[in-house]
C-alpha cells in the first residue's frame, strides 16, 4: 500500500476519472468573461492550481500565452506530459498562496474549487493579495468555490465510487468517503485508489485531501481587502444566478490598482 497526500497517489488518472469536466464549456465562460468586463483579451493568462494542466491547454488553444502555477510534482508532471511542444506554456511548481511571477498578467484563473483547499481564512486573504500583485490594473481573477450547501448536502458524510479503465482496458476504482464537521467548516476526504495489475492482482494507494466551507459574506470581504472590485457570481458557467441549492459559485473580480505611468 502507498500512503500519499495531497494529489500525488491519483495524479496518474485524475484526468480519467473525470473526463466528464466540460472544460471547453467553462474556458468559453472565460471569454464571455473577458468580452463582457475587458477593452481587448488578456495576452498572457496564469492558470493558478493547474494540475494536470487540462484548463491550460484548452486556453493555449484558443491563443494565450499561459503560465500554469501548481504545488503538486506529480500533478504538474502529467500537465507537462501531455503538452505539445508548440503551446509554449510555462509550468511551475509554487504555492497558490506565495507565488512569484515575472511579471504581471490579464487575467488569473483558477479552477475546480482549488481555493477551498486553503483551509485557514489568512491563507485565503494571502492568496488574494497574491492574486491582485501579479494582475494587470483592472486585470481580471476568474474562479470557483464549492458552495456550503454542496459540503452540507453533497459531501456530508457520504461516500462514492468512481471507476473507469486504463489503455489496456484494467479496471480503476476509486473510494471516496466524505466527513463534514460542520462546525469547523471542514471537510475530510479519504480516498482509496485501486488500478488492476496485468495478472489480475490489484494495487491500493491510498491519500487524504481536506476542503473548507467558505461563506459568501467572507470571500466578498477578502476580495474587497486584497483590493478586488466583484463584478459577478453565478452557480454555473451559464451565468446563472446563484440559488439556495447551488452547488458551486463562480466568480468574476477586477484587480483595482493604480496604472503606472509611462
Amino acid at each position: 500500500m502507498n500512503e500519499a497526500n495531497g494529489y500525488s497517489a491519483i495524479a496518474h488518472v485524475y484526468d480519467r476519472l473525470n473526463e466528464e469536466i466540460d472544460y471547453s464549456g467553462w474556458a468559453d465562460f472565460f471569454e464571455a468573461c473577458f468580452e463582457k468586463f475587458l477593452p481587448s483579451k488578456p495576452e498572457l493568462i496564469l492558470d493558478l492550481a493547474c494540475g494536470t494542466g487540462r484548463m491550460t491547454r484548452e486556453l493555449a488553444s484558443r491563443g494565450y500565452d499561459m503560465i500554469g502555477v501548481d504545488a503538486s510534482a506529480e500533478m504538474l508532471s502529467e500537465a507537462t506530459a501531455k503538452t505539445l511542444p508548440e503551446q509554449h506554456i510555462l509550468y511551475l511548481l509554487q504555492d497558490m498562496r506565495a507565488f512569484e511571477l515575472y511579471g504581471t498578467v490579464g487575467a488569473v484563473t483558477c479552477c475546480l474549487d482549488s481555493l477551498n483547499y486553503l483551509l485557514r481564512e489568512e491563507d485565503l486573504r494571502t492568496c488574494f493579495e497574491t492574486v491582485h500583485n501579479y494582475l494587470d490594473p483592472d486585470g481580471l481573477f476568474l474562479f470557483d468555490l464549492n458552495t456550503p450547501y454542496k459540503f452540507k448536502h453533497i459531501y456530508g458524510q457520504n461516500a462514492y465510487i468512481l471507476e473507469d479503465a486504463d489503455s489496456d482496458d484494467r479496471a480503476i476504482y476509486c473510494g471516496w468517503q466524505n466527513d463534514y464537521d460542520e462546525m469547523s467548516g471542514i471537510c475530510s476526504f479519504d480516498l482509496s485508489l485501486f488500478e488492476e495489475q496485468a495478472d489480475g492482482s490489484y494495487q491500493r494507494s491510498d491519500e487524504h485531501q481536506e476542503e473548507r466551507c467558505y461563506p459568501m459574506e467572507t470571500i466578498q470581504t477578502l476580495l474587497k481587502a486584497a483590493g478586488f472590485e466583484l463584478l459577478g457570481v453565478w452557480e454555473n458557467p451559464k451565468f446563472t444566478p446563484p440559488g439556495d441549492a447551488a452547488e458551486r459559485w463562480y466568480f468574476c473580480a477586477r484587480a483595482i490598482k493604480p496604472v503606472n505611468p509611462l
